[in-house]
């Protein structure tokens, strides 16, 4: 599943690999996207992983988000089993980045 959308003037690129996400988990990335913009606020997009190896008996779901701003791009990656956790999670260690700056 692949979708895109802008929000506040960043365009957002999902990837979701071999599976289809639910709206309470695009609420969760537009969310974690308007909350990046706050610190940081010109980000031109954002391209988001999600994947789902349910192969593995724990650790299955993986997020990990690239940021579009002048200079390097921002990167974290997370491993889980909750979506929300992990865009949580990446979004912490994404605004890490971006005050750095």
């Amino acid at each position: 599943m692949e979708y895109t959308e802008n929000i506040t003037g960043i365009k957002i690129n999902v990837q979701a690999v071999d599976i289809t996400i639910g709206d309470d988990v695009k609420d969760t990335i537009r969310k974690s996207i308007a909350r990046l913009s706050r610190f940081y606020d010109r980000i031109e997009w954002a391209d988001i992983y999600l994947e789902d190896k349910k192969e593995k008996k724990t650790q299955q779901k993986q997020v990990s988000i690239r940021l579009g701003i002048l200079g390097n791009d921002p990167f974290a990656s997370e491993y889980g089993n909750n979506f929300h956790e992990l865009l949580t999670n990446v979004e912490d260690k994404l605004r890490k980045q971006l005050e750095r700056r």
